[in-house]
């Protein structure tokens, strides 16, 4: 089955035709103008690929009703629009990009994939905020996770490069300009860094990740600020970007290493979350078997993995550093004698997605 595979953030819309085997034999990335996707452009990039056999749409949120990929039809599209308060950022961008298709490939069958169904597996001390019971049960207020693609993915690959046995208890390290971490326990997630929102947890490019709850309410009770300009800075102002004016990680390392102190201090932050985060998912596993780095930086940025795996021999994590600088694909960075073991492997949703695709819609026929 070829699975068109789709991807609609709030600035592109991103294309990938997977085939039979897994290869992709096409991809193309539109722009999305203030916030509108240009449909006959969207047409004109489907007549160059492959025709598909059917359709996968990454969509962020799943709620608490989606926790599988789930054929789209008309109930599935209004139930994941009444999702859009929880995921206002991402949600109606997910929504246009279904429409979209449906309309260039009508009669195609679509799937969408969540990225919160992978930690719809949290136990409830995971996934449950120590707030007044009215709010968690009226707002549906909880931990939901996100970038469970990417984990999933992840995971499952280390399974593949280690053996199941050697790769029960995985914490896998998403690192773009958003991160998150998971703690993976025999395939199923056990914990996660991001929340209720996206928001929390790890330093990220343009975001905080945790803060004190107490100092969003200082600044809107006392500084005079309003919920929108916190909300506004906290998602696009902070993290490496309030730290050291770029959230691009590249840029962060070449300054430090000229000597910047802002470059310096962000990235000490950086790692510092990364480090106290991954044995916290450590501890939530009973301890550790593989550590996964995955995602734009967690590909690219050897010296972010040395640093954040020097700080971790305590679990058992070390690199080594032939081959941590030397990767090209997935691959096993541990030093010799490791007791864990590191890996970096490429950020496959496309693949988890076309997967779903094949499961819903294989057992739709039997």
């Amino acid at each position: 089955m070829r699975v068109l595979v789709v991807n609609t953030g709030s600035s592109s819309v991103k294309l990938s035709v997977v085939a039979d085997d897994d290869t992709v034999a096409d991809r193309a990335e539109l722009p999305v103008e203030g916030g509108v996707l240009d449909r006959d452009g969207l047409r004109d990039a489907l007549r160059g690929m492959p025709a598909p056999d059917a359709v996968g749409h990454r969509v962020v949120h799943g709620g608490a009703a989606f926790t599988a990929p789930v054929r789209l039809d008309a109930d599935a599209r209004r139930r994941i629009a009444d999702l859009a308060d929880l995921a206002p950022l991402h949600q109606p961008s997910s929504l246009a990009g279904i429409a979209a298709i449906d309309d260039a490939l009508p009669g195609v069958p679509a799937v969408a994939c969540f990225d919160t169904a992978f930690h719809a597996s949290l136990p409830e001390e995971a996934a449950t905020y120590p707030i007044p019971e009215a709010w968690r049960r009226t707002y549906g207020i909880r931990r939901y996770g996100f970038h469970g693609l990417s984990h999933a993915y992840a995971s499952r690959r280390a399974a593949g490069l280690l053996g199941r046995d050697r790769a029960r208890r995985v914490v896998t390290a998403h690192l773009g300009a958003g991160a998150s971490l998971a703690a993976v326990l025999d395939g199923r997630s056990v914990d996660t860094t991001m929340g209720f929102t996206p928001l929390e947890g790890l330093a990220m490019a343009t975001r905080s990740g945790s803060v004190d709850p107490g100092l969003v309410l200082w600044l809107t009770g006392h500084a005079g600020l309003s919920g929108d300009d916190v909300s506004d800075a906290l998602e696009h102002g902070s993290g490496l970007v309030g730290l050291a004016g770029t959230g691009d990680m590249r840029e962060v390392l070449a300054r430090d290493d000229r000597g910047d102190a802002d470059a310096a201090l962000a990235l000490g932050v950086y790692l510092h979350r990364l480090r106290a985060g991954i044995a916290g998912m450590a501890a939530a596993l009973d301890g550790l078997d593989a550590l996964v780095f995955t995602g734009g930086v967690g590909e690219n940025a050897p010296r972010v993995r040395a640093a954040c795996a020097a700080g971790l021999g305590f679990l058992g994590v070390a690199v080594d550093r032939a081959a941590n600088d030397a990767v090209t694909e997935d691959a096993d960075v541990s030093a010799a004698g490791a007791a864990v073991a590191t890996l970096v492997v490429a950020a496959r949703e496309d693949l988890e997605i076309a997967a779903g695709v094949r499961t819903v819609l294989a057992s739709a026929h039997t």
